[in-house]
């Protein structure tokens, strides 16, 4: 398979159902909190990412036993910090921003020194989020100037801390409540709203939690404990995965979609109340509660008018991964939208309000951005009348999602999209379920 997409084809018409793999977010805790919990857990549609395989792998350097099956993933522990390894140990979180913070709360009881890096992309992100609380909760790192690779050297007696969290960051809040667990005590954060899928595990886990939610930050406290209960989890759809494929319907003419068993997080639903105000209209269905997460199967139709935005700050951290996806939906607005604070989307795995500036700009729509904003001037008549070539994205795969769903939505001549196993990391099948929507992939 090259590397380089080649498409010359605009998506027709459809009517599909259709079921996407397994949440990312939620994959990659359900592995990292099993490998503390005293037991046998079990998990069914695992997302067999390279960001969760990355995950696996990590944790049987760690000593934990791991059986990767065709229908399940089995994860075998003796308990909390109960971590079998060799000294010197390195273990690599491949492209996983998520895996590289949150597995260092883990080993805050670690007393031999432990290595981690990652690829070129994630050496380059911020750890300092991370590094500064678990610090203060008696771990010694040694970074290269707060980035990869780090080294991070345990304690005896973690200390529980009072911190406050103001980026919004899910990483960093998580990966002190995984650190609280080692704890005697009460570890209190103050935390800027982000997603929750931490809370509610520990909630279905009976790990002690307190959480009181504010207008702007939640005020989460938790207990140190010394087990932790086995977790048996089906796991469900990436919201982040079908926002593709709603933005594929969105886009065409004349289609629908119905999308099964689909994650409806409230912190994670940004996405689907600002296309709400663009107009777009979405219909659940099936809607239930599954330990703690909400679930439900999406419908949704292609939309003729969509309405220009302003978009609502409060609505940023609960859609931060589909924010190309929503630019892409804005070129097609009749008016200008305006979105702002937006700079911690230049600290994911590619600066990516530039590539979502630079996307539209190359298929002809006009941007006004700066570090944390963009206004982008839509235009429903576009058409797309020049070749068009995408690359030196720090193979971040929504970069390249994206670009494949403007290909087949804007058309051109021929687009050439650099990178294409940059979708390994967090959806393989994605030009599978492409292609099922009759488009060739070259």
């Amino acid at each position: 398979m090259g590397k380089i997409l080649k498409i010359n084809q605009q998506i027709k018409s459809f009517s599909k159902k259709i079921t996407i793999e397994g949440d990312k977010s939620l994959s990659i805790r359900w592995a990292l909190l099993s490998s503390q919990a005293k037991g046998i857990s079990r998990s069914y549609n695992l997302l067999r990412s390279e960001d969760v395989l990355s995950t696996l792998k990590c944790l049987k350097t760690l000593g934990i036993k791991v059986k990767l099956r065709k229908n399940y993933c089995e994860i075998k522990s003796k308990g909390l910090n109960k971590f079998n390894y060799r000294k010197n140990i390195t273990l690599n979180a491949g492209n996983s921003g998520t895996l590289g913070r949150l597995i260092m709360g883990l080993l805050i009881h670690s007393n031999k020194k432990i290595k981690i890096i990652g690829d070129k992309s994630l050496s380059k992100r911020d750890f300092l989020r991370v590094t500064e609380p678990l610090e203060k909760m008696g771990a010694n790192f040694k970074t290269s100037k707060g980035r990869l690779p780090i080294k991070i050297q345990g304690t005896n007696i973690p200390k529980p801390i009072n911190y406050i969290e103001n980026k919004g960051s899910a990483q960093c809040k998580s990966s002190i409540m995984l650190a609280a667990l080692n704890t005697k005590g009460v570890t209190s954060i103050k935390a800027k709203k982000s997603r929750n899928h931490t809370e509610l595990l520990y909630k279905y886990l009976n790990i002690p939690i307190k959480i009181k939610k504010k207008k702007n930050f939640d005020l989460i406290k938790v207990h140190g404990v010394t087990e932790i209960k086995t977790l048996n989890y089906k796991i469900p759809s990436d919201i982040s995965s079908c926002a593709f494929f709603i933005t594929l319907t969105i886009l065409s003419k004349k289609s629908k979609i119905l999308i099964k068993n689909v994650n409806l997080n409230p912190t994670r639903t940004g996405f689907l109340k600002i296309i709400k105000l663009m107009g777009i209209k979405t219909i659940v269905k099936n809607k239930r509660n599954y330990k703690g997460e909400i679930i439900g199967d999406l419908q949704i139709k292609s939309h003729n008018t969509i309405k220009p935005i302003n978009c609502p700050t409060t609505l940023n951290s609960a859609s931060i991964d589909e924010f190309l996806l929503i630019f892409l939906i804005a070129a097609k607005a009749k008016g200008v939208s305006y979105f702002k604070n937006l700079s911690e989307l230049n600290e994911k795995e590619s600066p990516r309000l530039k590539w979502g500036s630079k996307i539209l700009n190359k298929i002809g729509i006009k941007t006004e951005t700066t570090k944390h904003s963009i206004k982008i001037f839509g235009n429903p008549e576009l058409k797309v009348t020049k070749e068009i070539e995408i690359k030196k994205f720090l193979k971040d795969h929504r970069v390249f999602m994206a670009s494949v769903i403007a290909s087949i939505t804007f058309g051109g001549p021929m687009w050439y999209i650099h990178d294409r196993d940059s979708i390994n990391t967090s959806f393989p099948s994605f030009l599978k379920k492409i292609s099922e929507f009759g488009v060739k992939i070259n």
